[in-house]
């Protein structure tokens, strides 16, 4: 059986490709029940003219698309910054079971830092949310990336 940190290793790679682009290096993945992977993605939003190319975006896209379906039950999602506003409102519609992310993201994050989204007792999904798995490399991804783009 494979754990959390495996998967966010595969999330990271989705993250490096995103560097790669010249984008803010996010990295998803989506695992079904078997533990299957039906979903990949990395942020893309400027190479592609799309505000909603987040690689959770892209991951569900994948993920629907593979499973036939736009609920997205009993899935994981892996993502290597905690998601947005945007991407915690497709993932509670989506109703997947599980998020879990690397670093906190404490300007836009809406799984725990900023908002408590799959909290909200208000919505009527509410997924499990883990945070912290291999928190320093996936916080490190970022910082090196928005360094490198000042020094340029």
């Amino acid at each position: 059986m494979k754990d959390d940190e495996y998967y966010m290793t595969l999330a990271i790679k989705e993250a490096q490709k995103a560097a790669a682009k010249d984008e803010v290096p996010v990295g998803a993945v989506i695992v079904d029940k078997n533990e299957n992977i039906v979903g990949r993605g990395y942020n893309c939003p400027i190479s592609s003219n799309d505000p909603t190319s987040h690689a959770e975006i892209n991951a569900m896209r994948m993920a629907s698309g593979a499973l036939n379906n736009y609920r997205l039950i009993d899935t994981i999602l892996y993502v290597t910054i905690e998601p947005c506003i945007m991407c915690m409102g497709a993932i509670i519609h989506a109703r997947i079971k599980r998020i879990v992310f690397g670093a906190k993201d404490l300007k836009w994050g809406a799984a725990s830092s900023l908002y408590a989204l799959a909290d909200d007792k208000r919505l009527n999904h509410h997924p499990e949310v883990v945070s912290g798995i291999y928190e320093q490399e996936t916080k490190q991804l970022i910082k090196n990336f928005f360094l490198n783009k000042r020094s340029r």
